[in-house]
């Protein structure tokens, strides 16, 4: 009989668990330690087992006086206790949909609340006995053959249904007043304060058996949640994120609540597994229908009249007449017959086929170009073999290395080696040190050629745009030979200087008549040639006002560049890799690919071999995701509404002009701002349609229409009921990074506090008059928005005291461009204690298939244990935090045998090895589902031993929730809130610029005030 190997990856994080616990039982093989058992550990799965892994060295939670007690701030004087609970109230606001009567039969008519958290239960199994039949998701279930997430819901497009103001979320938790219960001394009690990792974990087992339908439920799933939704003609929010679901219809009743009225976009997100994919529609010369007023493009929610000849604009309201060849007659009820048969008019993300006359130049496969920096540092560091491996990973996969046999070529058609970018697309090669290298990988030759371009003041391309760019799967066996040897090639180049900006003005030309996209690498500051840089950075500017001119370029030749890199359709992406964490001007080189639409990976101190496997997962992401370009973006609304501004990576040459990108890939989002221009009417809703014209990288000319509809409301609490804690918080962040090229630092951080202030004021002002004054009111849908504000306030990217203006302005770069899932992350981190996971943590459920997902942790160091191992996850990087005192036995369940001693692990580790132990296969199947839950940035491990890696001090500056990277801590930020709450409504706040954010005079007052902490 064969072998059984339980700890064989079946998918990729859903591992089969071990037949029997790998350390032995009443019923199981002998123990693999055999011996004297280490003191502290007991062998998992056994009834002795209490804390997993624990040595014996002190209590779970006591405080270490070293290691990280000295880096990480604590609490200070604030107590602990438990929660209370409060009765459910539901909410009974009609939904305003039903001005969009589609004749769509009705779905259940219950309220959406949701139950608490208990109710979840510890597990992913069936919920649906649990919820009972009145549980607005009920009947929606997930098969097995669903893999791990739900697939699309049984239910139909009703837009009548009973609008919801909880969703998922659990019902509101008061806090003890003072003295009372949970309270000790007048102490805060931190586990009252609203917590993002439960917010997190109790969607996160509801979206495991349920689907979001995006007309039924008014409030989206939270940004760093898995869910699979229902395209009921309202875009998925993965597409877009309204900050508010239900739109005040004055712009003084929106200044009442100082919350930002905009939308986050995504057009090409990525779909997951069980979601319907996006309609390609195609019709024909005439193109897709659209009101001859606004340009509105067809839509769900235009209506039809006059028997179906008459088709009216829900965004202007004009009537147009109906093309003949799109002509159907209505029903009694107005709706056309074969509204069943459009897509769209019943899908609220679509995409048309466009003819010639929205063509700029004839559409072709996308043309990828790399840029290989070949100079004496990218060789020394081992960086220009990792990104030629990168490429290769890219392009083959894991079949790289094949070579020809029996002299034929394998294709990307045959199974062995499948297509990896679409069938179309073209790639070439340059590489540049003092000069430039061009490589012709035509699939006749036998190896690359290469023609040497030394002349930097009027570069050009010796092989012709068409020369260039070959087939890669047809010249697999070339492309593959000229990487692999590269590096060898250049092995005794001596300049260490080399010339970009000339590279890049040759290759802007031999991607200029077809558009394209350049993936660059670069290992030093590019100080040779025309556009040479030098050191801005000389740490005198850090702390002034001045100091944001290091986070923009004053280069005249790279700001013309990138304009022609968009003129040109053509995106650049950067791999950056600090010489020994040096100087790079990230704010001069960065501006290419941000403006171009495109993106900078950043490495600031790469070692080999540590950093190996994330520069190379990360060139396969960004070959691999959906890519389009050439692209156009417009942004239309209701009448009463306009566009006040735009955030994010791109080019618009004024006002009003349509936002041009020369990439657009799957992990871009922007977010567009409105402003008042009338008054709304509240019996109509409020509409909103993203129009993204592009070229896909197979070469099709389409446009990618998203469509968000709103509620509109005269009362504010209604308002609050419906607002997006994600997508307020990445307006908010990327409005404020906007402002970090034009104000001081000091001043951004007391706008975001104020901003802060304003709006929890606001709802207290506007909804929640019942409560005492002294007490600190949430809104329910932003409990955890003043830990998002923290954790921004903490980033790099706004942080006080000295920082580099690279990461500064990498991180100012990210936020701008951030999904809301990406900054969600960023922002709080989830962290993972792997000495306490259950035996049956990170398995698949037998009875559903779903992964057994553990809880996370609050980032806080007082949640951290003596002898501990954590996974923490920010969405960028990925690190293992061992304590000092961690068992042996831990170190070898993750390391392998004789890994006993902390500091004899391997700390350019970046991935853990294959073992067939239980604790391994569940690491290892959590971050497998991690990578999954994520941005553009590949996870790889990072090891952050106590007292021993530099990467503890990362560790302790991910714990956001203490007092660290010049801020306070979150219990402090929520007292000093609730001052500045206190004092605005009392007519005494002050608000001046760079006014302190420290706690100030008062404090006692505001203490108790908090203690008396109430969510709504």
């Amino acid at each position: 009989m064969a072998s059984y190997n339980p700890y064989q990856q079946q998918t990729p994080y859903q591992q089969a668990p071990p037949p029997h616990s790998p350390y032995g039982g009443q019923n199981g093989p002998p123990s693999q330690y055999a011996g004297t058992p280490q003191p502290g550990y007991a062998p998992q799965g056994t009834p002795h087992q209490d804390h997993g892994y624990f040595p014996p060295q002190g209590q779970a939670g006591t405080n270490n006086d070293g290691g990280m007690g000295r880096l990480t701030g604590q609490m200070g004087g604030m107590g602990l206790g438990g929660d209370a609970a409060a009765p459910y109230r539901p909410n009974k606001k009609k939904n305003r949909h039903a001005y969009h009567n589609l004749d769509q039969p009705s779905g259940p008519q219950q309220a959406f609340g949701a139950p608490s958290a208990a109710q979840y239960g510890p597990s992913n199994a069936d919920n649906s006995q649990h919820y009972g039949t009145d549980h607005p998701y009920a009947g929606q279930q997930v098969t097995q053959a669903m893999n791990q997430f739900p697939a699309p819901a049984s239910a139909p497009f009703s837009p009548g249904l009973q609008a919801s103001n909880q969703g998922f979320r659990q019902p509101s938790h008061p806090t003890p007043s003072a003295g009372g219960p949970g309270v000790s001394q007048g102490k805060v009690d931190p586990e009252q304060i609203p917590s993002i990792p439960r917010l997190r974990d109790t969607a996160t087992q509801y979206y495991l058996d349920h689907v979001y339908p995006t007309m039924e439920q008014h409030l989206p799933p939270p940004a760093a949640v898995p869910f699979v939704a229902h395209d009921q003609g309202n875009s998925s929010s993965k597409f877009a994120r309204l900050t508010l679901n239900n739109i005040p219809s004055t712009q003084g009743a929106l200044t009442t609540t100082a919350l930002p009225l905009g939308i986050v976009l995504q057009p090409l997100a990525a779909l997951q597994e069980g979601e319907q994919a996006v309609p390609v529609l195609d019709f024909g010369d005439v193109g897709p229908p659209r009101c001859s007023r606004c340009r509105t493009y067809i839509n769900p929610f235009m209506t039809f009249r006059s028997g179906g000849n008459k088709l009216v604009c829900n965004m202007c309201t004009f009537p147009n007449d109906v093309p003949p060849e799109y002509f159907a007659p209505t029903d009694p009820s107005g709706v056309r017959v074969d509204r069943a048969q459009r897509p769209e008019l019943t899908t609220g993300t679509v995409e048309f086929m466009v003819p010639k006359e929205y063509w700029a130049k004839e559409p072709v496969g996308l043309r990828w170009l790399f840029l290989i920096d070949v100079g004496q540092e990218a060789i020394n560091r081992g960086f220009l073999q990792a990104f030629c491996e990168g490429v290769l990973l890219a392009l083959y996969g894991d079949h790289q290395h094949e070579q020809e046999t029996d002299g034929e070529q394998t294709t990307g058609d045959t199974p062995d080696s499948p297509r990896r970018i679409p069938l179309g697309s073209k790639v070439g090669f340059v590489a540049f040190d003092r000069a430039m290298y061009f490589f012709n990988c035509n699939a006749k030759l036998d190896q690359a050629q290469m023609l040497v371009m030394p002349d930097l003041e009027e570069p050009f391309v010796p092989l012709g745009s068409e020369g260039l760019f070959v087939d890669p799967y047809e010249s697999k066996s070339v492309i593959t030979d000229f990487l692999l040897r590269l590096p060898g090639l250049f092995s005794r180049n001596k300049a260490p200087e080399p010339a970009l900006l000339p590279a890049l003005k040759a290759t802007q030309e031999a991607l200029a008549s077809t558009g394209g996209k350049i993936i660059c690498s670069l290992s030093a500051l590019p100080t040779w040639g025309p556009g040479r840089l030098f050191l801005r950075d000389k740490n005198d500017l850090h702390g002034i006002e001045t100091e944001r001119k290091l986070f923009q370029t004053e280069h005249a030749e790279w700001r013309t560049m990138a304009s022609k890199m968009v003129a040109s359709g053509i995106g650049v992406d950067f791999f950056l890799a600090a010489a020994s964490g040096g100087y790079m001007d990230i704010a001069t080189i960065g501006h290419i690919s941000a403006v171009s639409g495109g993106e900078t990976y950043f490495y600031p101190v790469f070692t080999t071999p540590r950093d190996v496997q994330r520069l190379t997962k990360e060139i396969e992401h960004t070959v691999t995701r959906e890519t389009g370009y050439q692209a156009l973006m417009k942004v239309r609304c209701s009448n009463g509404l306009q566009v006040s501004s735009y955030h994010g990576n791109f080019l618009q040459h004024n006002f009003g002009a349509d936002l041009e990108l020369g990439s657009v890939d799957a992990d871009k989002a922007l977010g567009v701002m409105f402003s008042y221009d009338g008054k709304l009417d509240s019996k109509l809703d409020a509409h909103f349609q993203c129009a993204l014209l592009y070229t896909t990288a197979s070469g099709e000319r389409r446009v990618r229409c998203t469509n968000t509809v709103a509620s509109v409301s005269e009362n504010m609490a209604e308002v609050m009921r419906f607002l997006d804690q994600d997508a307020v918080v990445s307006m908010i962040a990327k409005e404020a990074t906007t402002r970090m090229t034009e104000r001081p630092l000091k001043d951004i951080r007391n706008a975001l506090t104020e901003k802060t202030i304003d709006i929890l004021a606001g709802h207290r002002r506007t909804g929640s008059g019942s409560h005492p004054p002294g007490q600190l009111v949430l809104p329910e849908n932003l409990k955890e928005f003043g830990m998002y504000i923290l954790g921004l306030l903490k980033s790099r990217a706004f942080k006080a005291g000295h920082e580099p203006s690279d990461r500064r302005t990498h991180t100012m770069r990210f936020l701008k461009s951030a999904s809301p899932l990406e900054l969600s992350l960023f922002l709080y981190p989830r962290i993972v204690a792997l000495h306490t996971l259950p035996d049956n943590s990170c398995f698949p459920d037998p009875e559903t298939g779903h992964l057994v997902i553990p809880p996370c942790l609050r980032a806080s160091f007082g949640r951290i244990e003596e002898g501990g191992a954590y996974l923490v996850d920010d969405g960028q990087i990925c690190l293992l935090w061992l304590h000092e005192h961690v068992s042996p036995n831990l170190l070898e369940d993750l390391f392998g045998p004789g890994n006993t001693n902390l500091a004899d692990l391997d700390h350019n580790l970046s991935s853990l090895p294959v073992l067939e132990t239980h604790l391994n296969a569940q690491a290892r199947n959590l971050i497998a589902y991690w990578s999954s839950v994520r941005g553009s940035k590949a996870l790889t491990l990072q090891l952050a031993r106590q007292g021993l890696d530099g990467a503890e001090y990362e560790f302790a500056r991910l714990l956001v929730e203490d007092r660290n990277n010049e801020a306070q801590s979150y219990v402090d930020w929520l007292v000093h809130l609730h001052r500045g709450i206190q004092l605005e409504l009392s007519g005494q706040r002050r608000k001046e610029e760079g006014e302190s954010t420290g706690m100030g005079a008062g404090l006692e007052g505001a203490m108790a005030g908090l203690s008396n902490l109430i969510g709504r």
